[in-house]
């Protein structure tokens, strides 16, 4: 169950930015002893790879805080962060942590299942991700994607440390997105009637 929450965890935080639970992975794995990668993911803790995910973090963080460039962004993302999701996912839910002491069992007949579980869950973080920022952008003039932006990725940072040292406090966060999911919904509906209520008042004048 731990495992499986920790691999939620860290899938659910690729979906908000891709390279914060690479990046965590590899820098606990390879300067704490709050996890301990497999064999199959030492790669991750590399210099190299983690200096790149660097790189590529700080380009994210850049490009998702400007209006428009961040719905750019967004749609290249859809690839890249789902992908990074299943990675993560089996990735973390096979590695040993604080909380996790013998994750060898978990899913080690079907080695495919943890990357499609973390593929899957980034990709519905993504999808609410990018339904939410067009609303945002619309109710504040743009003003608001800095913001929500910042609150992602700081979101993204805390998601991937609690899925590593406090599994269970990822039920939280899944709870948090379900309630932003309803919001968006209802948000958007909201916006179609007005719409809809200036138009046929157009047609009336």
């Amino acid at each position: 169950m731990l495992e499986a929450l920790t691999g939620t965890g860290l899938a659910a935080s690729a979906g908000l930015n891709a390279y914060i639970p690479l990046l965590a992975l590899g820098l606990l794995d390879r300067y704490t002893g709050l996890i301990d990668l497999p064999a199959s993911w030492q790669w991750l803790s590399n210099g190299w790879v983690v200096a790149i995910l660097v790189v590529l973090l700080a380009v994210e963080v850049v490009a998702d805080k400007v209006p428009m460039v961040d719905h750019v962004n967004d749609v290249v993302q859809t690839v890249i962060r789902p992908t990074a999701g299943g990675l993560v996912f089996s990735a973390g839910s096979s590695s040993q942590t604080v909380t996790v002491t013998d994750p060898g069992q978990f899913f080690s007949s079907r080695q495919w299942v943890p990357i499609v579980a973390g593929l899957l869950i980034a990709l519905s973080v993504h999808g609410v991700k990018s339904a939410a920022r067009p609303v945002i952008n619309a109710t504040t003039v743009g003003f608001g994607a800095p913001v929500a932006s910042t609150a992602e990725d700081a979101t993204s940072v805390v998601m991937s440390v609690v899925a590593i040292i406090l599994p269970a406090l990822v039920l939280v966060f899944l709870l948090g997105f379900v309630i932003l999911f309803f919001w968006i919904v209802r948000r958007r509906r909201d916006r179609r009637r007005e719409r809809q209520a200036a138009r046929a008042a157009g047609f009336r004048v």
